[in-house]
């Protein structure tokens, strides 16, 4: 295969003997909040245009087949997705793509097989510039899987399956896959739903997030931008007939197949049978109840795919750290802004924004990002420098005549990029949710820290914060 230097890419002839452009590496794109995204673009197979991205620089190619309900602009928008791609992306050259008649790709479906959605793969490979690609698939993208391995041995440099299916329907052999009548029925209402943020899909493949909106507006949002309803039943129809059973055992790939224990999505003994007949397959079975492989403990699945890949797992240690999280926010910014009208306001904005930052570079805080009329910054170490810093924030705006609210936890949080996540964001920003005008309020283990220190608190009692299984210990920070 001959390869010559061509501008930002590389130009080869692949084995079809066709010239292709292989995206430069960091080929990506600004995206809320100046954060990167891969930018999206196009493979041709058989006419029909496939949406794809490549993410990270690793040595080792790594292709991820969904199932058909994606996106793959979306899926960033998540941040424990983004968080769950950023880690593959880490050690691997992680390539996505949107199925054929779903999300980006191109919606007009006609006659759709499972030899298409193989030759699909290979185009997005192709395109890529991947000679050879590990596969990660999930849901009916294991059917794909299966057949690119045992059809294309030579393009699939290992198999990953996770919650990943061979059979979709009910056979006498395989009697824990829904039966037709079963299938149809959950069609039905799931069409009728389609889109809204009260779909029953999301229960059943993610049940711990139930209860949270901001899930459930993404993921109406990514059915939204998947396909249409009619469009979805017709996809659920042609998934409906998979069946690579007797593929499996042509397999000759390293082979490793995961599954929660307690899936709800997919019946794990789905991922027992591919197991049980790919040639060498390994397995490991995980926690969780959670089909979506970035929700629950995506750290364990990603450490077993690198494991399985590199030899080695990071164990998320640069994903996750200690750090102290503060919220702020103007209390009553639309009325103050009416009040005083656009130019003054912006002329207020802007300076009470030069004082958090000034009070945040001088106690040593990093500003993450601007949400509306606040901010989210974190602080390395003891909370001591946070709390001193809301202090000195509060008492900022209170001379420029703002009334300002500060909400502070101490907590390990999730490294998403530049940006920050986990339970550890979400108790700061709900504790500073109860602040009232001119208050900084700080969690138990931020109180806790810092006992018999230079501080004076006011106990504030027991709080139940939404999306926090238990009350949590609350108090006013006075001085």
């Amino acid at each position: 295969m001959g390869r010559v230097k061509a501008g930002r890419g590389d130009q080869f002839v692949d084995g079809r003997n066709r010239w292709v452009l292989r995206p430069a590496r960091r080929d990506s794109r600004p995206e809320r909040g100046g954060q990167m995204i891969p930018s999206t673009r196009y493979a041709s197979s058989g006419g029909v245009s496939i949406a794809y991205q490549v993410a990270g620089e690793g040595a080792i190619d790594l292709l991820f087949l969904p199932g058909w309900i994606s996106q793959i602009e979306h899926l960033w928008e998540l941040p424990a997705n983004r968080r769950f791609l950023d880690r593959i992306a880490g050690f691997c050259r992680l390539i996505l793509f949107d199925r054929r008649g779903s999300g980006l790709s191109d919606r007009a479906l006609g006659e759709l097989t499972l030899e298409q959605e193989v030759d699909d793969a290979i185009a997005v490979l192709d395109a890529a510039g991947s000679d050879q690609a590990a596969l990660l698939t999930y849901a009916t993208g294991g059917g794909v899987g299966a057949a690119l391995a045992a059809h294309h041995p030579e393009r699939v440099r290992a198999l990953i399956m996770y919650s990943s299916v061979a059979r979709s329907t009910w056979a006498p052999d395989y009697d824990w896959a829904m039966t037709p009548q079963e299938r149809e029925r959950m069609a039905d209402a799931t069409a009728g739903l389609w889109g809204h943020v009260d779909n029953p899909v999301l229960a059943q493949m993610a049940p711990s997030m139930v209860g949270d909106a901001a899930m459930a507006e993404w993921f109406a949002r990514l059915q939204r931008l998947a396909a249409g309803p009619a469009e979805a039943r017709a996809l659920t129809a042609i998934w409906a007939t998979l069946d690579v059973r007797d593929l499996l055992g042509q397999i000759d790939v390293p082979t490793l197949v995961m599954h929660r224990a307690e899936d709800r999505g997919w019946d794990p003994r789905h991922s027992h049978y591919l197991a049980e007949r790919i040639p060498g397959a390994r397995y490991r079975e995980l926690h969780g109840v959670d089909s979506l492989p970035f929700l629950g403990d995506s750290d364990a699945i990603v450490d077993e795919i690198e494991e399985f890949l590199t030899g080695v797992r990071s164990g998320g240690e640069l994903t996750r750290a200690l750090l102290t999280v503060m919220f702020t926010d103007i209390v009553d910014a639309t009325a103050t802004a009416a009040r005083l009208g656009d130019g003054r306001w912006l002329d207020l904005l802007a300076a009470h924004d030069r004082e958090v930052r000034a009070e945040l570079a001088r106690f040593g805080g990093r500003e993450v990002k601007t949400m509306g009329d606040g901010f989210l910054a974190t602080f390395a170490g003891p909370p001591s420098s946070a709390l001193r810093c809301a202090l000195a924030i509060r008492s900022a705006a209170a001379a420029t005549g703002l009334d300002i609210r500060i909400g502070l936890h101490t907590g390990e949080c999730e490294l998403v990029g530049d940006d920050v996540g986990g339970m550890a964001v979400h108790i700061a920003s709900r504790v500073g949710a109860l602040a009232g005008p001119g208050e900084v309020l700080a969690s138990g283990t931020a109180y806790g820290t810092v006992v018999g220190g230079p501080f004076t608190f006011e106990d504030r009692g027991a709080h139940e914060l939404r999306g926090v299984a238990h009350p949590w210990p609350v108090f006013a920070l006075i001085g």
